[in-house]
C-alpha cells in the first residue's frame, strides 16, 4: 500500500543534515545523485535570465567557467515561473526537484527561484571536492518556504565606515542565507556617512573625526587616528542595484532627534545645545539633539528625508529614535515653550509629537516609517526619570515598531495596540556582544514571537533583525569575527519553522559554510577556525 504524500513528508518532519542553511520546511532524500559538470546547461526563458545569469556567476567559481544558458537542455539546471505556486508557497517559496536527470527549482516569483537556487548552491558547496571539476549533488524534493518575511541584518557604518566592498561582501551572504533587508545604520553622534546634495557639510565635516575612543565605554584610552569616510548618491546607486539582483531591500536609517551629533557639528543650528565645534571622538550616548522646535530644523529633515526617500526604493525609513537624552530638552527655554503651546506635558511626549510629524511626512509620500521602540514614548532605560515619560500622545498607527529593549511585554503591549514589531531583542541578536555573552546556539535559540503572546496576534510580528553595532568594531576583521557564524543562525531563525530546528543538524549544515568563509578569507573567531574542514 502507498504511503499518503502528508505522511511520506511526515517522515522528514524533523531537521535532516543536508547542507542547506536555513533548514527548508520540507526535505525528502531520494537515491541517486545529479552530476554538475563544466557541460551543465542552465535552462531558463525570459523572465528568469536574470536569476540565470547570477546562477551563471556564481557557478564560474566552482568550475572556472561559464555554465551556458539556455531554454531547454537535458541534464540541465532547470529555472521555472508558476504563479500558481503563490497561494501555497507565497513571494518567496519555492519546490526544488534534484534527480540524475537534473535539478528542477520552480516558484510562484523572481525571489522564489532566487532562494531556491540559494539551496541549490549549497548543496553544490557541500559537494565540492578538491581538483575534480565535477560535483555530485544528492537526489531529493524540497518543498520550502520562510517563516517570516523580515529577515534583517543591520551594518553600523555611523561609527567606522567599512567601504562598498564589505558591504557586497555582506550582501552575498545574507543573498546565500535567504536574508532579505539589510538595515543601513548611516548616521549616528560620530559620522555622517551619506551624501546629501543639498547640505553638503554633512560630509565634508560630519564624515570625519580627528580620533577614536577605544577600550571601552569608560576609557580614556584614543586611537590617535583620524577616521572618515561616506557613501555618494552615486555608490548607493551601485549598492541598491547590487542588493536588488539578490532580492535584498535596503533599509536606510537617519537618526532622530537624537544621535544627531555629527549632523550638529555640521550645522550648529540644528542643535539644542549646539556647540559642538567637531565630530564626537567618544561613544556613548551624547548630550545634544536636534532642536525639535526650530522650523529650520524641521525643513532641514525633510529636505534630508526627500534625498534619501529619491534614492533609495524601499517604502520603508528608519529614523532611529532611541536613547534621546532629554536634559538639553528640558534646560531650553525655547523647547519649553513650544511644549507649552502644543499642549506636550513631558519630554516624551514631545519625542512623541515630533516622531509623529515625521510619520505623517514620510506616509504623505508614500513612504512608512520605522523606529526603535523608544518612539512608542515608553520607558526602557534605568538612566532615564520615569516623569519624562509621561506621555499622552499616541504613535502614529502605520509606525513599524522596532523592538529592541525593555521588558517583552512590550511587544504584546505594541501588537495589541495594533503595531507591526520587528523583534530584534539586544539580549540575543546584538552582534557586538561577545560569544560569551551571545554563544552561537543562543543566537539560535531566540524566537522573534515571545512566549505567550496569543496567536492572533503572531502576524503583527513582521520578523528579526541582528545588528552589527561598530563602536568597538575598528576593521573588517572585527566585523566578520562578530558576524560570522551567528549570521546563519539569525538566518535560520527568520526562515525555519521552530518545529523544523535543531541546533545540533544546524551544527552540521553549518559545516561547508564555515569551510566557504574560511577559504574566502572571511574572518572567523579562534572557536571555529579550528574545525577540521577537510573532515566529512
Amino acid at each position: 500500500m502507498l504511503m499518503p504524500v502528508f505522511l511520506l513528508w511526515a517522515a522528514y518532519a524533523q531537521g535532516q543534515k543536508v547542507g542547506i542553511v536555513p533548514q527548508p520546511s520540507k526535505v525528502k532524500l531520494k537515491t541517486g545523485q545529479f552530476t554538475i559538470n563544466q557541460g551543465t546547461p542552465i535552462g531558463a526563458d525570459g523572465p528568469n535570465t536574470g536569476n540565470a545569469k547570477y546562477l551563471q556567476e556564481l557557478l564560474k567559481v566552482d568550475f572556472q567557467k561559464e555554465l551556458q544558458i539556455k531554454n531547454k537542455g537535458k541534464k540541465a539546471i532547470v529555472l521555472e515561473l508558476d504563479q500558481t505556486l503563490t497561494k501555497t508557497l507565497g513571494e518567496e517559496g519555492y519546490t526544488m526537484e534534484v534527480d540524475k536527470k537534473g535539478a528542477q527549482i520552480v516558484a510562484g516569483t523572481s525571489a522564489g527561484v532566487f532562494y531556491g537556487i540559494q539551496s541549490l548552491h549549497q548543496l553544490i558547496i557541500s559537494g565540492r571536492e578538491v581538483g575534480n571539476t565535477a560535483i555530485k549533488v544528492q537526489a531529493m524534493k524540497i518543498e520550502d518556504k520562510p517563516r517570516f518575511g523580515w529577515r534583517a541584518f543591520m551594518l553600523d557604518e555611523a561609527r567606522y565606515f567599512k567601504g562598498m566592498s564589505e558591504v557586497k561582501k555582506l550582501l552575498d551572504e545574507m543573498a546565500l542565507l535567504k536574508m532579505n533587508v539589510f538595515h543601513w545604520h548611516l548616521t549616528d553622534d560620530q559620522g555622517w556617512r551619506l551624501e546629501i546634495k543639498q547640505y553638503p557639510e554633512l560630509t565634508q565635516i560630519g564624515s570625519k573625526r580627528s580620533n577614536s575612543q577605544i577600550g571601552g565605554w569608560d576609557s580614556p584610552e584614543r586611537s590617535n587616528a583620524p577616521h572618515s569616510g561616506y557613501y555618494t548618491q552615486e555608490d548607493i546607486r551601485e549598492i541598491i542595484a547590487y542588493a536588488s539582483e539578490r532580492h535584498i531591500t535596503i533599509v536606510p536609517e537617519i537618526e532622530m532627534p537624537g544621535h544627531a551629533s555629527a549632523a550638529i557639528a555640521a550645522y550648529p543650528w540644528l542643535g539644542t545645545i549646539g556647540d559642538l565645534k567637531e565630530v564626537p571622538t567618544v561613544f556613548g550616548k551624547l548630550p545634544d539633539s536636534f532642536n525639535v522646535s526650530d522650523p529650520r530644523v524641521h525643513v532641514f529633515l525633510k529636505n534630508v528625508l526627500l534625498e534619501v526617500m529619491n534614492l533609495f526604493p524601499a517604502n520603508t525609513i528608519h529614523i532611529g529614535g532611541d536613547e534621546v537624552k532629554f536634559d538639553a530638552w528640558k534646560s531650553s527655554k525655547e523647547i519649553q515653550d513650544f511644549m507649552k503651546d502644543k499642549n506636550l506635558e513631558s519630554p516624551g511626549d514631545l519625542h512623541v509629537y515630533f516622531t509623529n510629524s515625521i510619520a505623517q511626512y514620510l506616509n504623505t509620500n508614500g513612504h512608512r516609517m520605522m523606529g526603535w521602540n523608544e518612539i512608542l514614548g515608553e520607558n526602557v532605560h534605568e538612566w532615564q526619570d520615569a516623569g519624562d515619560l509621561e506621555v499622552k500622545q499616541d504613535l502614529a498607527e502605520n509606525s513599524l515598531v522596532h523592538f529592541w529593549k525593555g521588558d517583552l511585554e512590550l511587544v504584546s503591549k505594541a501588537v495589541k495596540e495594533g503595531y507591526d514589531i520587528v523583534n530584534s531583542y539586544h539580549e540575543y541578536t546584538y552582534l557586538d556582544y561577545s560569544y560569551d555573552y551571545i554563544p552561537l546556539e543562543k543566537a539560535y535559540d531566540f524566537d522573534p514571537i515571545p512566549n505567550g503572546l496569543g496567536e492572533q496576534y503572531h502576524q503583527k510580528v513582521l520578523g528579526s533583525g541582528c545588528q552589527m553595532w561598530g563602536e568597538w568594531i575598528p576593521s573588517p576583521k572585527d566585523m566578520d569575527r562578530m558576524v560570522f557564524p551567528r549570521l546563519a543562525a539569525y538566518a535560520e531563525v527568520g526562515w525555519t519553522n521552530k518545529e523544523r530546528k535543531d541546533y545540533s543538524v544546524f551544527r552540521a549544515n553549518l559545516k561547508p559554510l564555515l569551510a566557504r568563509w574560511n577559504e574566502q578569507g572571511i574572518t572567523l573567531p579562534e572557536k571555529f577556525e579550528k574545525i577540521n574542514f577537510t573532515e566529512k
